[in-house]
């Protein structure tokens, strides 16, 4: 298995707040393993699938899923935002207090801004002197 895909199974697994119980129950239910280590590629792929059609992937009621939740995260992240610079963005332009209360089609829309933002500020930095 892979490191970069075990890394993201754990993080996944922490995203979605999964006991070890309930971690290894989806292990086995879904692909037939006890631990991630086990997986090939076919079954990462099972596995994330199975994640991506659960409600466990979903992190509000709103559809909001883990995915976008992290690309969020990682593109501010990217951007050098602290909390508080993201807070101030999200309320002013979504009228959100967190990621948490947003749609799916906010998120979508908001990681197309980031994304957006982060490539004005990448155009704007080679052309600084």
């Amino acid at each position: 298995m892979d490191k970069k895909k075990l890394a993201l199974i754990h993080i996944v697994k922490k995203e979605l707040g999964l006991s070890d119980e309930e971690y290894r129950t989806i292990l086995n239910a879904a692909v037939g393993v006890n631990s991630a280590k086990e997986l090939d590629d076919e079954k990462f792929r099972t596995l994330m699938n199975y994640f991506v059609r659960s409600s466990h992937y979903r992190v509000n009621p709103y559809g909001l899923t883990i995915r976008q939740k992290v690309l969020i995260k990682a593109l501010v992240q990217a951007l050098a935002w602290d909390e508080n610079h993201f807070s101030n963005f999200l309320q002013k332009y979504y009228h959100k207090r967190s990621i948490e209360n947003l749609t799916k089609n906010e998120a979508i829309k908001l990681i197309e801004s980031l994304k957006n933002i982060k490539e004005h500020s990448a155009i704007a930095d080679k052309t600084l002197p």
